[in-house]
Formats: structure tokens, C-alpha cells, sequence
């Protein structure tokens, strides 16, 4: 499970770093290195940053909203 959320982490800042790269600059880091933004591999990495960003957004809601966390968890209600 450590590398199902360290890959989901590291999904997670390769997609705000290109979104970041598109908002400053224009510049779609990922489509250029996948052959263009509409190309299959480009479109698979957009799509995993997708699950990782939707299974961010599980482990935030499951950690705040009723922690199941267990014993290493760092929720406010445990200090």
C-alpha cells in the first residue's frame, strides 16, 4: 500500500508541475515528451495523473471526514 500512495503522490506533482509549465509558460512538458498532447501516451499519463488526483482526494476525505487512518495517523483529533 506505501507504493500505491508514493506513486500516487508522485503522479500527483508531475501533473501540477506540467499544469504549472501550461499556466506560466504555454509549455505541455508531458504531451512534448509523449509526441503531442493528443497521443496515447500522453492521454495515458493524463489519465493516471486523473485516477492519482481522484484517489488524492479519497485519502484527504477518508483522513478528515471519519479517520480510519490507523495508529500512524496524523489527524487533529489524535494529538
Amino acid at each position: 500500500m506505501k507504493a500505491v500512495r508514493f506513486i500516487a503522490k508522485l503522479l500527483m506533482v508531475i501533473g501540477a508541475l506540467n499544469w504549472g509549465l501550461v499556466g506560466f509558460f504555454g509549455y505541455d512538458l508531458v504531451g512534448d515528451i509523449f509526441g503531442g498532447m493528443h497521443s496515447a501516451g500522453a492521454r495515458v499519463i493524463f489519465a493516471l495523473v486523473g485516477l492519482a488526483g481522484l484517489y488524492g482526494i479519497v485519502m484527504l476525505c477518508k483522513c478528515c471526514c471519519g479517520c480510519s487512518c490507523g495508529p500512524n495517523c496524523n489527524c487533529h483529533h489524535k494529538k
